[in-house]
């Protein structure tokens, strides 16, 4: 992808998100809260994978 394009798509990302944060600001947390919640669970996996791994 032509490095233009990127940097495009990039800061129309992170304008929308400073939009969504401003505008919507309880939506924004519940998005933040349930991408957290999903990195904690991958998170866990990924230890109970190798403590199995392990014994």
């Amino acid at each position: 992808m032509p490095i233009l394009v990127k940097k495009v798509l990039l800061w129309g990302s992170v304008a929308f998100l400073i939009y969504f944060m401003a505008f919507r600001p309880d939506g924004a947390a519940q998005l933040f809260k349930g991408i957290g919640a999903a990195l904690m669970a991958m998170a866990q996996g990924l230890g109970d994978f190798l403590t199995s791994l392990m014994s």
